[in-house]
């Protein structure tokens, strides 16, 4: 049926209500509704057909015990599952009833009589009793100034759509009017047909997945490319193929690609900035860039070509780069984070240590320009302000760097720090890798030592000596002995016999082998007493050796 359309004047504008109203007629259940049910208290009933017949607007009306009860229907919705729910205007206070109510409780569906709800609660919203939805603006007043001519609902100019299906234009920028909070100019809902406000990309090179706006130009990450937009200014080349950049009033001026076929991929996340320098991730090319003043640069190729080969290869299309920079440090972050199930960053039920395996977080430092350093957290987004440096993680924002809290503590949880080193003196020479010492912290331990045919057993940490007891009993340990600032521990061989073996395991002293890999850890969870409140330095690493009498 048709309505009235109600429109409401404010000085300079129309609000109107554009949706259309739902078809209704008079009708009676159960006949025209064969399946329903009435709940005491509820400001809806439920019903397993659609309602067809039924609209805002519509006078409800049952005689149940004698008495008579009359509503006003707000809307439908469906619920799923074959389930509608239809809103009425005030609670049921009858007692509850359904179809199977005997006697039968007859409905009376009758015609639009309240027009206050019209359409503020079809089934296309989410909320019926929310009508404010269903309005919008249109402007009434020529330029929206005060007291300039006003238009009225006259005729209205229109043209036949040929393609009118939606279009995804993924590679192309659209601007609209100015907006100007000094003068109380905003067009920001103005897009003029009549102007040249769009600008579009190579749509070869993928879609638009980040843009940047860099003092006077707007950088624009596609998936393969990353170029520069001029913004306000336009360029003019010379004879020599100079551009000589002029002002102009196109707002997205002449688009320059950057040298380099890089671009962002599908992950923008990984996007972070300090200064003039822009990282993000390929992971189409299996490259972490920056960008500068002196173009793109692939820093994964500083000593970490083959990680970034294998592990962002690895991510898969479920999978998230997060990057961020931490400003305490100086360091681009990046957490490589590939997840288990599709709309699942953290399955629940999955036990934390299989997790783990599914993500590797490391930072790129800038004065010695490499990956200096892996990191226990995963971040869900990182941020740098007023020279803290902060992560996200399931809703919870964590301060990096806190002094509130013992060192190596991600999101509550313990860790412990270790580094792992190669040893490689002489490297065609066969050597026997006898002792092994540091410079640094007390605290530190050897959890693990091998070379490339024997393994060694652990060296646990120096331990306080606070008498001559003490000093005798640890004589007997396989621990680090302090001596003048440095820490030196023995190498003990646990490697099994191995065939035409003469000498082996603690019958002899060291490990053989070519070069010999060892990961140092602190602390030193093995020891009484676990102090995570002080930092630990490793300066320096070294051992004793003896050349093979093979050589």
């Amino acid at each position: 049926m048709a309505a009235t359309l109600e429109v409401k004047y404010f000085n300079s504008y129309w609000l109107k209500k554009i949706k259309s109203i739902q078809p209704v007629s008079p009708a009676t259940a159960p006949a025209a509704l064969a399946d329903y049910n009435f709940t005491t208290g509820n400001s809806f009933f439920t019903t397993n057909v659609i309602p067809t017949f039924i609209g805002a607007g519509q006078k409800l009306s049952y005689t149940l015990a004698g008495i008579t009860y009359t509503f006003i229907i707000l809307g439908w919705k469906d619920m799923g599952g074959s389930v509608f729910r239809i809103y009425l205007d005030n609670p049921i206070t009858s007692a509850s009833f359904d179809e199977t109510t005997t006697p039968a409780v007859p409905l009376s569906f009758g015609v639009i009589t309240d027009f206050n709800h019209v359409p503020g609660a079809t089934q296309y919203i989410a909320d019926p009793t929310d009508s404010y939805q269903d309005w919008y603006i249109e402007e009434s007043r020529i330029r929206g100034g005060y007291n300039n001519v006003s238009t009225d609902l006259g005729v209205r100019a229109y043209i036949v759509e040929d393609t009118p299906n939606r279009q995804s234009r993924v590679s192309s920028l659209i601007y609209s009017g100015i907006f100007n909070s000094r003068t109380g100019i905003n067009n920001t809902n103005q897009f003029s047909v009549a102007e040249d406000i769009t600008r579009s990309m190579d749509p070869a090179q993928g879609s638009i997945q980040k843009l940047y706006a860099e003092d006077t130009n707007l950088i624009i990450f596609q998936e393969l490319k990353v170029s520069r937009a001029l913004i306000d200014k336009n360029a003019v080349y010379s004879a020599e193929g100079e551009p000589l950049t002029t002002s102009s009033n196109i707002v997205i001026g002449q688009i320059q690609g950057y040298a380099g076929n890089y671009g962002i991929g599908t992950n923008p996340e990984s996007f972070a900035v300090y200064g003039y320098r822009k990282y993000f991730v390929d992971r189409p090319k299996n490259a972490v860039l920056r960008l500068s003043q002196d173009g793109i640069t692939e820093i994964s190729g500083y000593g970490m070509l083959d990680y970034f080969r294998d592990n962002l290869g690895a991510i898969n299309s479920n999978g998230v780069v997060i990057g961020s920079w931490d400003m305490h440090n100086k360091q681009y972050v990046l957490s490589l984070q590939e997840t288990l199930f599709a709309g699942a960053r953290r399955p629940i039920g999955i036990d934390e240590e299989i997790i783990e395996e599914y993500y590797q977080t490391l930072a790129f430092d800038e004065d010695s320009l490499g990956w200096t350093s892996t990191f226990s957290f995963k971040p869900d987004a990182g941020f740098s302000l007023l020279g803290n440096y902060y992560t996200a993680q399931n809703g919870n924002l964590w301060k990096h760097y806190s002094t509130n809290v013992p060192y190596c503590n991600f999101y509550g949880s313990q860790y412990v720090s270790s580094v792992t080193f190669v040893m490689n003196p002489n490297p065609s020479y066969s050597k026997t890798f006898q002792t092994i010492n540091y410079e640094g912290s007390p605290g530190w331990s050897l959890t693990e030592i091998n070379t490339d045919s024997n393994n060694g057993v652990p060296v646990t940490s120096a331990l306080s000596i606070a008498n001559l007891a003490t000093l005798e009993n640890q004589l007997f340990l396989n621990n680090f002995k302090p001596k003048e600032n440095k820490y030196f521990g023995t190498i003990i061989n646990i490697t099994p016999p191995s065939e035409a073996t003469v000498v082996y395991g603690q019958s002899m002293s060291g490990i053989a082998g070519f070069y010999a890999i060892g990961t140092f850890t602190f602390p030193d969870t093995t020891q009484p007493f676990v102090v995570y409140t002080k930092p630990a330095n490793l300066f320096a690493v070294s051992s004793t050796f003896a050349e093979s009498l093979s050589n």
